[in-house]
């Protein structure tokens, strides 16, 4: 990829500066309006079934209820099965689905060999691999093993004053009164039991972190990430692994892969996040070596949102990048969207036209660039930590959000309910650690019209939370037969992305117009001959832009979205876009 700058470039020739990360350092100077397009790629060393994939989220409390307890289980997503088939996507990540106390919605396990029974029965999740198997779609599970529920009954041996097999499998201090260094101490809990000494806690204080060890052991009671009891807790969690892929999973996706060992160079939230140690990449590479000889078909997925980290010597097949400014400033940047009281200004995608893809596309390109051919980068179109993206959005937004993660290179995730423009609930009580914005985004699927809205035959009052009760919620069935609705559209999408060359996980991904603070935002995909010009215009007037290719081509066949006006004269383009609006135009090399 080659980017001409509106800047003095043959200085930077001349002096070895790659022009591009001249481009990123250079305050207000993000600048893209010429690009080179040559159809190479390279495709990572993944499951060949994920070079056109889109995979679908089911929060499972939430999907379907078949037994009327007000909770879904998985029995409702074996039965729905056949709908989320006929989306045309290839697979379903299943958030936890393991006994818990549910203190934090289930990401809380007492114990990962069993089915929490108010999701049925191992049976059940048997069952359901069985027949999403026949039906050609694959199943991912969450893999949650950064810490467990202070009810696993490994904490509990582990919190005895006599010391036993599990007394080193979490991170405890051995003193109660001596506190821990100071880059850790908001990360202890003390006073909980017996044990003298104080316990790390790896996000809510009743989730205890598993030993992975520490990178640089400082202290007497930090382990070293080769200490026999760590090794000892680490075959464990493959034992756990292997149980639920040798039932008939497809894959996992890591629950904060990234915070595995520990680090005292990292500060903050990235204890809980991306600690950027080589112990955790270690600890996941030999996971992927169990998954390319044992199921090499199986799907690798990180919560680690540091590409560069899970996809570079992390094992990883896909990392979730969404923990970042940049994903703020291209969904969620104003307060009222992401709701949770830190963020404020204007998100790209809104009609206001005050956003910046710049912001986006500075960090996206960084780790892009880093890990091109090494695992997709994964750009998640809302989920559970996450708003609804239907904040004060029209159809016309939402179409043209789905738009972009379809052509957006890797694999897009579709979080349940979005597919029909599900809104966010505001009001709803805090149930099992959904705080803002959790709460809001968590809600009953929406079915059809009538009793909570088809989700469960339980009385209002006991279902998990409530429906949303306004009487213009979208369901499915107002909107399957509806060829013009948000549904089908996106069905259109997903088919677009399985028949386009240019728009495969691995094809060539190259921003052609992009200015600080301007509209539209323009890339190609392009793969051999094949290629995708893609305009998006959120703002709500008409925008123009200029730009230069290395190809020369007067023949732009829509394929979706709304005609723009093309101009060529030599290799300098004119484009004027409506507002509102997207193009995605097949163009050939």
């Amino acid at each position: 990829m080659r980017f001409k700058l509106t800047i003095i470039i043959v200085v930077l020739f001349l002096s070895g500066i790659n022009i591009f990360d001249y481009c990123l350092r250079a305050q207000n100077a993000f600048s893209i309006t010429s690009a080179e397009i040559t159809g190479k790629y390279t495709i990572p060393n993944c499951p060949q079934w994920l070079n056109h994939a889109v995979i679908y989220q089911i929060y499972p409390q939430t999907f379907y209820d078949t037994n009327g307890d007000g909770i879904g289980d998985l029995n409702g997503i074996t039965e729905k099965l056949d709908y989320v088939k006929n989306l045309g996507v290839d697979g379903i990540w299943i958030n936890p689905f393991f006994d818990s106390p549910f203190n934090d919605a289930g990401y809380d396990v007492s114990d990962y060999y069993k089915v929490a029974p108010r999701y049925g029965v191992n049976e059940d999740a048997k069952r359901l691999f069985d027949e999403a198997e026949k039906k050609n779609l694959k199943i991912l599970f969450d893999y949650v093993i950064s810490y467990s529920s202070i009810d696993h009954p490994w904490f509990i041996e582990s919190a005895k004053q006599e010391k036993n097999k599990y007394s080193n499998w979490y991170i405890w201090t051995n003193n109660t009164w001596l506190n821990p260094p100071e880059v850790y101490k908001d990360s202890f809990i003390k006073g909980y039991s017996r044990r003298n000494g104080q316990f790390m806690r790896n996000f809510y204080w009743n989730q205890p972190a598993l030993n992975f060890g520490f990178a640089n052991p400082e202290e007497e009671w930090m382990l070293p990430i080769d200490h026999p009891d760590v090794l000892e807790l680490q075959k464990e969690l493959k034992r756990i692994l292997r149980f639920w892929m040798d039932m008939g999973a497809d894959g996992f996706r890591a629950d904060m892969a990234g915070a595995l060992v520990k680090n005292a160079n990292i500060t903050g939230n990235d204890q809980f996040y991306s600690t950027r140690d080589e112990g955790t990449k270690k600890f996941w590479r030999s996971i992927r070596d169990i998954f390319d000889i044992e199921y090499p078909e199986a799907f690798m997925v990180a919560e680690w949102s540091h590409p560069e980290s899970a996809l570079d010597g992390g094992g990883f097949h896909a990392d979730f990048y969404h923990w970042f400014p940049g994903y703020n400033d291209l969904l969620q940047k104003e307060s009222w969207r992401i709701l949770n009281g830190y963020s404020e200004g204007y998100s790209f995608f809104d009609k206001e036209g005050k956003g910046n893809i710049a912001n986006f596309l500075k960090m996206y390109l960084d780790q892009y660039n880093k890990t091109k051919g090494k695992g997709y980068i994964l750009l998640p179109l809302g989920n559970h930590d996450l708003s609804r993206l239907n904040i004060n959005r029209t159809v016309d937004e939402l179409e043209m959000i789905f738009a972009f993660s379809i052509v957006m290179p890797g694999i897009p995730f579709i979080y349940y309910g979005n597919e029909i423009g599900m809104r966010q609930v505001y009001g709803n009580p805090y149930v099992e650690g959904a705080y803002k914005p959790r709460a809001g985004a968590r809600t009953p699927m929406q079915w059809e019209k009538g009793k909570n809205l088809g989700f469960s035959g339980a009385d209002a009052e006991k279902i998990y939370l409530p429906v949303d009760k306004a009487d213009d919620a979208p369901t499915v069935e107002d909107q399957k037969n509806d060829k013009n609705s948000l549904l089908n559209r996106v069905c259109r999408l997903i088919k677009l992305k399985k028949a386009e060359p240019a728009l495969a996980a691995y094809a060539e991904f190259v921003p052609v117009y992009a200015e600080e603070n301007k509209y539209p935002f323009i890339m190609a995909r392009a793969a051999d001959k094949n290629g995708i010009l893609a305009i998006f215009n959120p703002a709500n007037c008409e925008h123009e832009a200029e730009f230069s290719l290395n190809i020369k081509t007067d023949k732009f066949q829509l394929i979706s979205g709304s005609e723009s006006q093309i101009n060529r004269k030599g290799n300098t383009y004119h484009i004027k876009i409506s507002g509102q609006t997207y193009s995605l135009y097949r163009i050939t090399l």
